[in-house]
């Protein structure tokens, strides 16, 4: 089911979009070949801690995060994976790995690749691993407020 906190900003704001319900995935690969979705217009969404913060990292589903890069990016040495026992409980109504790239609604920073932002459209999980959202590109940007910065690879 899709994240309730979620479709409610997003009809709170007049968003068009489309859900797509698909098979049982888990990597963001899976999700994009079960959902006839190009890989480029596929978002994952890893949590990362930087500092003591947690933020939301968001790049193409064929797309790693390069570590030096995003420490760079935001000017912090202490950038890092966190674990799925530190965000467990950080997403409350979205199944574990299955958070919806807008940190906005969970008080976390996000950042985006620029190679999202190259499309017109965007396609992420909804809170579940087997339903995800199609939108504008400039509807997601506008409500999510990501900071576009280079950080993953292949470039």
């Amino acid at each position: 089911m899709v994240d309730r906190r979620l479709k409610d900003h997003l009809d709170e704001n007049g968003v068009k979009y489309v859900t797509i319900t698909h098979s049982r995935a888990f990597t963001a690969q899976e999700i994009a070949a079960s959902a006839h979705i190009p890989g480029r217009e596929m978002a994952k969404t890893v949590v990362v801690t930087i500092g003591r913060k947690m933020a939301m990292v968001v790049l193409p589903a064929s797309a790693r995060v390069d570590f030096d890069l995003l420490r760079e990016a935001v000017g912090d040495d202490d950038v890092r994976l966190a674990t799925e026992a530190e965000f467990r409980t950080a997403f409350p109504g979205c199944e574990v790995g299955a958070m919806p790239p807008f940190g906005n609604l969970y008080g976390m920073d996000t950042f985006v690749s620029p190679r999202l932002a190259d499309d017109d459209e965007i396609a992420f999980n909804a809170g579940s691993h087997t339903e995800l959202i199609r939108m504008r590109w400039g509807d997601f940007s506008r409500l999510a407020k990501p900071k576009i910065v280079a950080m993953s690879w292949p470039r």
